[in-house]
Order: structure tokens, then C-alpha cells, then sequence
């Protein structure tokens, strides 16, 4: 049944008391030290490792994850899980190499980043563009997705969940970076707790099917009844190979998804800018253990899903439309849970999407009010009127996503690929221009355009390409498959392959030209001394590495 009982609400009441009651606590304390926009928008020097790292993963999972994701896991199995192991390796990658660049150059923002390294119409260009696609895609999708699953779960309006969703992130938003910090530390735990219980109904459920009882015994009946479902390395002849292809999700694609998601992204980015790299470094290392375990959460339910459905389980809850709907699966779910817990993983989700959509909007606020209206529109704004705007920026920001999510088609294409799809268009572009960027000196502003501009043009490219070009010879090499029309279509994971190797070829070629004419590019502090690792963090990353090393082996 679609309702929360009393204790339910009660036990959720608790965790909106208790997150709300935090923020204004932090925010009081906050408050009579609070004197710069960095401090507001940066938390500066404030957060803990732990914070960090909580704060990272609590902006990472939302609904995407718990519903898109599970959905996937319903589909295609294990391998979605990908998107989180991968992930973990990155944020390694991240710590290491890219916060030594960042906190060495006193970057703040990304555009502040593109202006320093290239020039202001590369960064203002970079600006609108991040503002457009984290309002419009992302900001977006969280909310609905969001709003979507609880109005599953509780019954409520789908319009009045996205309202209520969009004022609780607003409430926390508005004290600034260092409440969101911290908050999300208590958002993290009720997620993980929430989500366990979760997994733990989903497992028992399976194993009770078959006549057993346990966790242990349930994940290893779903492993003998859905053994197709617990491979991370998909074959061409799967049909879900288009969505995951291949050896792509190791050495392809995924590693560009992951390094521009994790390491120039600004909702990211922005939890540890204002740290020093000992702690910067230690809180991402944190998220990356946390991340080992968020298929647990979301991805184990769903495939428990699969299991209980090929049993004769969920034959109705699961249809929309006549077809079987992946993303109903981890809100059937929850609603089999007994009254108190259902409240609780009710809490989990609503914590996941609430923070999801404050760090989303302290982002846009950031980048709006450091990069186009301090730079544009009133350079002589002092730090009071800087915050004004960046709290006035997250209300717009947040109103025109209630207003304008209902009418995107979220939910037709699926929650978790609407978003991997549609921010792929940039990432390659952007990715090559940072990272070229960094570690090339020579790379100049006309070669960042052409990532940037060129990046996009030739992802719409390669997503058209199929309608005017047959493409069946790349078949051979597992770079195209037939869609359900028969129609061969390159994977969005190896497009962005394609696309990122042609950038960086582009402007290689763009950046030796302008280097022969005489241009000398603006280039960033960088040594080999910024990247030395302390011994802690060599065994964290080793741990981690050997963790991922074992997984992807057991399951290859």
C-alpha cells in the first residue's frame, strides 16, 4: 500500500527535526565568524575530512541513484555498479593529481579556473553553460526524480512533494556551504542506514522465496536464479551492451564520465576547494571507501527485484503503460517494508535527494554570483551584497526547476541515463580542456574553444550519425550495435571516447600552430613536489584498489 502509517511519519518527522535543528545550530555558530563570500559558498578552511567525504557522496546519490540505479540493476545487473566502483578509482585519481593543481593555484570555482589558465570569454562561455546544464538537466531531474519516488511511496501529490523537497533544500542551502557540510554528515547516515535496511528486506525477501532465510543465503540464491545479472564486463551479443559497452566501462568512456563528473565538476569540487590538501585529499579518500559500498544500497535491491519478478512477484506494480517500468522497482520495495523501517528508509531517500539538490543549488549560486555577476555586472560588490545575490540566486534557481521539471520527459527516458546521456554531450569537450589545461603548458584559449564548442557539436553529431550513415562496419569492433529499430547506434560511452580523443588531437594540432606564431599560453604553478602522497594515503589507496581489483575479478 502506497501510505506511510503513523510511526513512519513520526520517525521521518524525527530526522527533518533533527537535520533542521543542526543546520540552524551550525549556522548560529557559523554565523558570528562568517565575514566573506568564500566562507559562504567555500566553507574556507571550516570542514573536516569526515565532512568532506560525506558531504561528497551525500551530494552524489540521490534519486538517480536509488531509483535509476536499482532500475538498472532490475535490467542489466551488477554492471551498473560501474558508475560507483569506477568512481572510486577516480576520486583517487582526483586526490592525487587534480587537488594539488587547484589548492596550489587558489582556484575557487571552475570558471575561475578556465579564466586563469585561458581567458574570461572561455570562462564566461563555461559559466552560462554549467548554469544552464546544472539548472535544466541536473537540478531538474533530481527534483522530479525525487518527487517522483516519494509521491510512490507516500501517496502524496507529485507537485507537493516537489515543493516540500525544493523548500527543506532551500532551508538548508541558504546557511551556506560549512551547513551543507555538516548536515550532510547526518544525511549520509541516515542514507547508508536507511539503504541497508533496504537491501536487507530485498536479500531476506529472496531468500524466504526459496525456502531459506538470510542475507548471506539470499545474495547467494540471487546469484544461482540471476546469474546473468552478475557480470560487470558485458559481451557484444547482451543486449544491454549499449548502455555498458564492454571493456569501455574500464579503459573508455567511463573514465572521461567519471574524471570530468569527480574532478571539474563544481558540485563536487567545491566540498573540498576550501580545505588544505592534507584534508582535501583525506575526505575524498573517505568518499571513495564510502563509494565501494553504494552498490550494496542501490544496486542489490534491484537485482533482488529481478529475482521476486521472474518468480511471479510484482507482475502489476512494476507495469506502466503495458511494459515493465526498471525504476518502480526500489519504491515497490520500500513499500514492503514494516511500518517504522519504511519510515526510516523513507527518511534515507529523502536525505539523499535533499542533499543532492542543496549542494546542486549552492553550485549554481556559486558559479552566478563569484563568476558572472562579480566579474559582469557589479565588480565593485562587496561580500554582504555577494551573499545577498548568492541566496536570492539559490530561490530563482530553485523556483524555475519546480516550474520546469514536470515538462522535460524525465521519467520516459530513465532517471539515471537522462542524466549520463545528456551531460555527456560536454563532458568530453570540457574534460580534454581541463585536463590539456593542467598538464600542458602550451595549450592555448583557441584550443579550449574548440574543445568546449566542438565537443558539444560533435556529440550531437555522433548521436545523429545513425540516421543518415549506416554504421554496421564499426560492428566488428564492438563500437556499434542495432537498436530495437535494427538501426546500428555508436554507445553513448564509447561517443564520448570518440569525441574526447578528437578534442584532445584538435587541440594539439590548434595550440602547436598558435605556439609557432608566437603566442605564449598562460600556464599554472605546477611541480612534481605538489604530488608527493603522505603514507596514510598510499595504504588507503592501496586498500581501495585491491578491494576494486578483487570485485571486478569475482565478477568480471
Amino acid at each position: 500500500m502506497n501510505t506511510l502509517a503513523l510511526q513512519d511519519y513520526i520517525v521521518f518527522l524525527l530526522y527533518f527535526v533533527i537535520i533542521v535543528a543542526y543546520a540552524l545550530w551550525i549556522y548560529r555558530r557559523k554565523k558570528q565568524v562568517q565575514t566573506t563570500s568564500n566562507d559562504y559558498f567555500l566553507a574556507e578552511g571550516s570542514l573536516t575530512w569526515w565532512a568532506i567525504g560525506a558531504s561528497l557522496i551525500a551530494s552524489n546519490i540521490s534519486a538517480e541513484q536509488f531509483i535509476g540505479m536499482s532500475g538498472s540493476g532490475f535490467k542489466m545487473g551488477l554492471a551498473i555498479a560501474t558508475y560507483e566502483w569506477m568512481a572510486a578509482a577516480t576520486l583517487i585519481i582526483v586526490a592525487v593529481f587534480f587537488m594539488p593543481v587547484y589548492l596550489k593555484n587558489k582556484i575557487f570555482t571552475m570558471p575561475q579556473y578556465l579564466n586563469k589558465r585561458y581567458n574570461s570569454n572561455v570562462a564566461m562561455i563555461m559559466a552560462v553553460f554549467w548554469l544552464l546544464l546544472y539548472v535544466l538537466v541536473n537540478l531538474t531531474s533530481i527534483l522530479y526524480l525525487g518527487a517522483l519516488a516519494i509521491s510512490s511511496i507516500s501517496g502524496l501529490d507529485i507537485s507537493l512533494c516537489m515543493v516540500f523537497l525544493a523548500f527543506f533544500a532551500v532551508m538548508i542551502t541558504l546557511g551556506g556551504m560549512k551547513v551543507i557540510g555538516y548536515t550532510d554528515v547526518i544525511q549520509v547516515f541516515f542514507l547508508i542506514l536507511g539503504g541497508l535496511v533496504t537491501t536487507y528486506l530485498a536479500l531476506n525477501l529472496v531468500a524466504e522465496e526459496f525456502g531459506s532465510s538470510g542475507v548471506i543465503s539470499g545474495f547467494s540464491l540471487m546469484t544461482q536464479h540471476a546469474s546473468d545479472h552478475f557480470h560487470m564486463i558485458f559481451e557484444q551479443s547482451n543486449p544491454n551492451y549499449i548502455d555498458l559497452p564492454g571493456l569501455s566501462v574500464l579503459i573508455g568512456g567511463m573514465l572521461i564520465i567519471n574524471l570530468n563528473y569527480w574532478g571539474c565538476n563544481q558540485y563536487i569540487t567545491q566540498r573540498a576547494l576550501g580545505a588544505d590538501l592534507k584534508t582535501a585529499r583525506s575526505g575524498i579518500l573517505f568518499a571513495a571507501f564510502l563509494k565501494l559500498l553504494m552498490p550494496v544500497i542501490v544496486v542489490l535491491p534491484g537485482i533482488a527485484a529481478y529475482v521476486l519478478y521472474q518468480n511471479g512477484h510484482f507482475q502489476t506494480e512494476l507495469l506502466q503503460e503495458g511494459s515493465v517500468n526498471p525504476d518502480r522497482a526500489y519504491p515497490i520495495l520500500l513499500n514492503l517494508l514494516p511500518v517504522g523501517l519504511k519510515g526510516l528508509s523513507f527518511a534515507a531517500l529523502t536525505a539523499a535527494i535533499v542533499a543532492s539538490l542543496a549542494g546542486k543549488a549552492n553550485s549554481i549560486a556559486t558559479i552566478f554570483t563569484l563568476d558572472i555577476y562579480k566579474t559582469k555586472i557589479n565588480v565593485t560588490a562587496d561580500e554582504k551584497k555577494l551573499v545577498s545575490i548568492g541566496k536570492l540566486t539559490i530561490l530563482f534557481a530553485m523556483l524555475i526547476a519546480v516550474l520546469v521539471a514536470p515538462f522535460l520527459g524525465i521519467d520516459k527516458k530513465g532517471g539515471f541515463q537522462y542524466i549520463q546521456e545528456y551531460t555527456g554531450f560536454v563532458s568530453p569537450g570540457v574534460f580534454a580542456m581541463f585536463l590539456l589545461g593542467f598538464f600542458w603548458k602550451k595549450t592555448t584559449s583557441n584550443a579550449a574553444l574548440f574543445a568546449t564548442i566542438g565537443g558539444f557539436v560533435l556529440s550531437i553529431v555522433f548521436k545523429f550519425m545513425p540516421i543518415f550513415t549506416d554504421l554496421s562496419f564499426l560492428n566488428p569492433y564492438g563500437f556499434s550495435v542495432p537498436n530495437a529499430d535494427g538501426i546500428y547506434e555508436i554507445p553513448f560511452i564509447d561517443r564520448m571516447g570518440f569525441v574526447f580523443g578528437i578534442c584532445v588531437v584538435g587541440m594539439y594540432f590548434i595550440s602547436q600552430y598558435e605556439n609557432r606564431q608566437g603566442l605564449t599560453p598562460n600556464g599554472l604553478e605546477v611541480d612534481q613536489k605538489m604530488f608527493k602522497m603522505s603514507p596514510s594515503f598510499v595504504v588507503g589507496m592501496l586498500v581501495i584498489l585491491s578491494i576494486l581489483a578483487v570485485l571486478y575479478t569475482v565478477f568480471w
